[in-house]
């Protein structure tokens, strides 16, 4: 679906193109009621009054978007989304493209914003981050016909490239070196299980677990990504009669949050439990012992995805990208497993 122009809204309405520029800009020149039917028309098909002016261009906005469709807090204390919006920068930077971000908490707020900013020309493209099964947002942009690029794996859909990283090399190294130690009862706190990242995680812990010959398999619980909801879950996990020995987060905030948990149920880190954190941020080198964790260079994932986008708009083909794996990065959190 293309935006309308004001050769549209005029042919809908029966009038002059300058009888439509001078009611959506508020100018005399009409009466009121052609000017209400005017703005009636306009508002059902998509058109956006406030951006009248820059409409009537084919300029580009020199924006891109970023709908984080989580709480507002989560910005303030996760590093990922720091780390990613610092990669985005980085990418928008030669360019002179500018990033115009917003927090919604639902999902129709979020279609909203991308509805709104086509709409009015506030943007060029948009990313995508926290794919959901099924997600109705690439069929929404291929209704706008507004370019998009998701930051996450959805290759195969038509025009929405991918920047992706495969995980489960990743997990893999991860419970190969848990295994090695001798863990064999571990467990995962993982996030909203309606994310794809969050189920391919999972489906590759239940293949390395399987690989490895861990025939309790990894056992798993689903969260917020909060600090609060990963505190609940560990204290869940430790208060069972057969308690893991070795916990892996899906977020590095999670595992922070799991060492306090430790020390108020005196469960001593790494000598009885090891703990591992998804995504290496400086607070994983911050605190004590420094946590075990999974880098994924989230700022190059950033960029990345952000230099994939500017390619869409210009019109240049652009390519699923699929970026170097994880790796793995040792610290003073994991140890063998306790006898």
């Amino acid at each position: 679906m293309k935006r309308p122009t004001i050769a549209d809204i005029a042919e809908a309405a029966g009038v002059s193109k300058g009888a439509v520029s001078y009611a959506l800009n508020g100018k005399a020149g009409v009466s009121e009621q052609t000017r209400a039917r005017i703005l009636e028309i306009a508002g059902r098909m998509g058109w956006h009054p406030s951006s009248a002016a820059r409409a009537l261009s084919n300029s580009r906005s020199g924006a891109i978007g970023l709908v984080v469709d989580r709480p507002a807090w989560v910005l303030g204390i996760e590093p990922f989304f720091m780390q990613l919006i610092s990669g985005v920068e980085a990418g928008l930077a030669s360019g002179g493209t500018a990033l115009l971000l917003q927090v919604t908490e639902d999902a129709g707020a979020e279609e909203a914003a991308y509805r709104r900013w086509w709409g009015e020309r506030r943007v060029d493209g948009v990313l995508l981050v926290d794919l959901r099964e099924d997600d109705p947002r690439l069929g929404l942009l291929r209704e706008l016909e507004l370019p998009g690029v998701v930051v996450g794996h959805a290759t195969g859909v038509p025009g929405i490239p991918s920047v992706w990283l495969n995980d489960a090399e990743a997990v893999r190294e991860t419970l190969a070196y848990l295994a090695a130690m001798g863990h064999r009862r571990i467990a995962r706190v993982a996030g909203p299980a309606r994310f794809v990242h969050t189920r391919e995680r999972g489906a590759a812990f239940d293949a390395a677990a399987a690989e490895l010959g861990l025939t309790g398999g990894v056992s798993c619980v689903h969260t917020d990504y909060s600090g609060e909801d990963g505190a609940r879950a560990t204290r869940r996990l430790l208060s069972d009669a057969e308690r893991p020995t070795a916990i892996v987060y899906d977020n590095d905030v999670m595992a922070v949050a799991a060492l306090s948990v430790t020390q108020e149920m005196g469960i001593r880190v790494p000598a009885e439990l090891s703990l591992v954190a998804w995504d290496d941020s400086e607070l994983c080198r911050l605190v004590h012992p420094a946590l075990t964790a999974v880098s994924r260079r989230v700022p190059e994932y950033g960029e990345r995805a952000a230099e994939a986008l500017l390619a869409l708009i210009d019109g240049q083909d652009v390519a699923d990208q699929l970026l170097e794996a994880p790796a793995l990065v040792p610290r003073g959190s994991t140890a063998p497993a306790p006898r």
